[in-house]
């Protein structure tokens, strides 16, 4: 394979994740094939999409760069990389901020995806794991400025809320991009300081534990057993809520009543714990694959959507999306 084709490859494997994941249906919440929320269309999500793609290209262009010693591993520019996939999305349609978290996995993936296919001739799910830690534990105070520059183009102050860190500068404060170049706060050490109350943040500094460990083996194990993507991607989604409290809804429903972030995270998890066990029970009852299942599920889907955009679990869905990422990448077929 020449470096074109592996940068096309991958590149091609985060656009169709990114669709495989906003298409499959129900995910509960969720814009899926079948429901638009006011502020952002299914199609808006299929135009993201693919505009993502380009940066995941860029980024694997840096991955071979650094596997092959042209570049330093601290200069693939992960944070360059993801501001500029969030730009091309934005500009890509009027529907907002659709793909903010996924781009912050998919980029590093891409990264890690080239590095890896250069320096062992393969992707291998352990060793792209291992290339995913080495590239965010070698990014620099300049991926941090660049990611909060991104988040910030895409979200207002009253959605971030305030971390109440001393060690973490406010996104929104003047003097934060200064403060992140004068005292070295790489973009690793940025992520680890939000771990606590954002779990796309925490799969950075984890190696993504999630999307590898619980994701895609759930994606893999359904799809093999059901030989249906739509199951496996929608199962995926389901066992990653069910073990994980999606963070963007508790930080939605918290903020309510606190602006402080890690409060309002800890305040939402408790008072939406009952989305990830109605999850697990949908499991149990058989998800897609049973009568039972698909009318829980189904079920799920309506009360979530009822109660409006804040109940959207988007944070799972990034997370799905990584695990389709790396299902494709080590050869996913359907």
């Amino acid at each position: 394979m020449t470096t074109r084709e592996l940068i096309r490859r991958i590149g091609s494997c985060a656009r169709i994740a990114a669709v495989l994941e906003v298409s499959g249906w129900p995910k509960p919440g969720n814009v899926h094939r079948t429901i638009d929320h006011p502020d952002a269309r299914y199609e808006h999500f299929l135009v993201g999409s693919i505009a993502l793609g380009h940066s995941c290209e860029d980024a694997a262009l840096r991955g071979v760069m650094a596997a092959s010693k042209t570049v330093e591993i601290s200069e693939i520019q992960v944070g360059r990389f993801v501001r500029k996939a969030v730009s091309d999305i934005v500009a890509s349609h009027s529907g907002g901020n659709t793909h903010l978290g996924t781009c912050l996995l998919f980029v590093p993936l891409a990264a890690a995806a080239a590095k890896t296919t250069v320096e062992t001739g393969e992707i291998s799910v352990a060793a792209l794991r291992r290339s995913v830690r080495e590239i965010m534990n070698s990014t620099t105070s300049r991926d941090a400025v660049d990611v909060y520059e991104a988040i910030t183009s895409v979200s207002s102050f009253h959605e971030l809320g305030r971390a109440q860190d001393v060690r973490a500068p406010d996104l929104y404060d003047r003097e934060a991009k200064k403060r992140i170049l004068s005292e070295g706060i790489t973009l690793l050490d940025a992520m680890e300081q939000s771990s606590s109350y954002d779990t796309v943040a925490r799969e950075l500094i984890t190696g993504m534990e999630i999307s590898f460990e619980v994701g895609y083996k759930e994606l893999t194990g359904t799809y093999n057993t059901t030989h249906n993507i739509n199951t496996a991607t929608v199962h995926t989604f389901l066992r990653i809520l069910s073990k994980t409290p999606d963070t963007f809804i508790a930080r939605k429903v918290g903020l309510k009543s606190t602006s402080n972030i890690m409060e309002a995270v800890q305040m939402g998890r408790r008072e939406t714990m009952w989305i990830s066990e109605t999850a697990k029970q949908i499991l149990e009852k058989g998800g897609l694959t049973t009568e039972e299942g698909k009318a829980f599920l189904w079920e799920l889907d309506e009360k979530l959507q009822s109660l409006g955009k804040d109940y959207s679990p988007g944070t799972t869905a990034d997370l799905t999306a990584a695990a389709l990422m790396i299902g494709l990448l080590n050869g996913l077929k359907f």
